[in-house]
């Protein structure tokens, strides 16, 4: 009777052994609005890869790119329910959820990309990271980034007046709106896949936007006059639920974080690689150039600055070290 006891003991503990490691599994959802030829959405491919291996095929990510999951807004507020495992953000859209956020947004924060990457390395970017359990329910991973940002126009802008009621597309937060407000533009915050079908309709006479997305996404086929501007950097943050991170052990946390924060360190560098190169392609394409500093903006910058320096004290802090990193 004893023997017979002990081994249903030892049939009962293997099972409940099986059991408990498989509902560690997890298949998690991975949300993002690049298209899938996008580097963010090739890395999140990559990140899916690499965590199921290392796993050793316990957990994997299933990613949906081109908002297949419904635009930013509507990710974070699954996120923060957690319906939504994972994503990778524009920290615009992080930035209307926390007001800091804002502060990469400051016009020529940054010289060039290579200082934006050095930027987004540091560890007062890292430090910002730290505000999002408790400001939007989301544990911030690390950053990746799109290139710097220029203006695609159907008409030449040659000074800051040709900006003036012009229906300029941007990406919807409110550091990019007060910006073109500021210079007398007409901004039109709008989703990245909805851009192309606004430009080829005519509803937007210019957009805000990188040089790789210009080119991957055709955008230069509808508009051929390029101000290349560099004024605003452009970050992109990789994010947990912190309702999904809760339910995590720490080895599975820190296997998470690490193989996310690879991926995204590969984003940064993949657009540093890129843009001299994608530079050098639009103008070979034969598109109108100007090309303009922080003085062609003028009056706006300055305007821009008041406002957002009395909301945002962490501008002074990350201006402080972009100055830190200046070369």
């Amino acid at each position: 009777m004893n023997r017979l006891k002990t081994l249903t003991l030892a049939v009962a503990t293997a099972a409940l052994v099986v059991t408990s490691l498989s509902a560690q599994a997890r298949d998690f959802r991975l949300g993002l609005i690049t298209p899938p030829e996008h580097l963010w959405s090739q890395q999140a491919e990559a990140f899916a890869a690499d965590l199921h291996e290392r796993s050793e095929g316990t957990h994997s990510v299933t990613v949906y790119p081109a908002q297949e999951l419904g635009n930013e807004a509507q990710m974070v507020r699954e996120l923060r329910l957690g319906e939504l495992d994972m994503a990778f953000l524009t920290v615009a859209e992080v930035s209307n959820w926390i007001f800091d956020f804002g502060a990469f947004y400051a016009p020529y924060l940054v010289d060039d990309i290579d200082h934006a990457a050095r930027l987004l390395r540091s560890e007062t970017a890292a430090e910002l990271l730290e505000l999002m359990p408790v400001g939007a329910d989301l544990v911030g991973l690390g950053y990746g980034m799109a290139g710097m940002r220029q203006v695609l126009s159907r008409q030449p802008i040659e000074s800051v007046d040709d900006l003036q009621g012009l229906r300029v597309r941007i990406t919807p937060f409110e550091a990019n709106y007060d910006f073109y407000t500021a210079m007398g533009a007409d901004p039109e915050p709008m989703p990245l896949p909805e851009v192309y079908g606004a430009l080829a309709a005519e509803q937007v006479d210019a957009i805000d936007m990188d040089f790789d997305s210009i080119l991957t996404l055709g955008f230069h086929e509808l508009a051929d006059n390029l101000l290349i501007s560099n004024h605003m950097m452009f970050p992109m943050v990789g994010v947990v639920s912190r309702q999904v991170w809760r339910d995590l052990d720490e080895a599975d946390r820190e296997l998470i974080r690490t193989t996310m924060a690879e991926h995204l360190d590969k984003v940064v560098t993949g657009f540093q690689q890129m843009h001299a190169d994608q530079e050098a392609e639009i103008r070979e394409l034969g598109v109108n150039i100007t090309e303009a500093d922080a003085a062609f903006f003028g009056e706006a910058i300055e305007q821009w600055e008041r406002t957002w320096s009395r909301q945002v004290p962490k501008i002074e802090v990350l201006r402080e070290e972009a100055e830190r990193l200046r070369e």
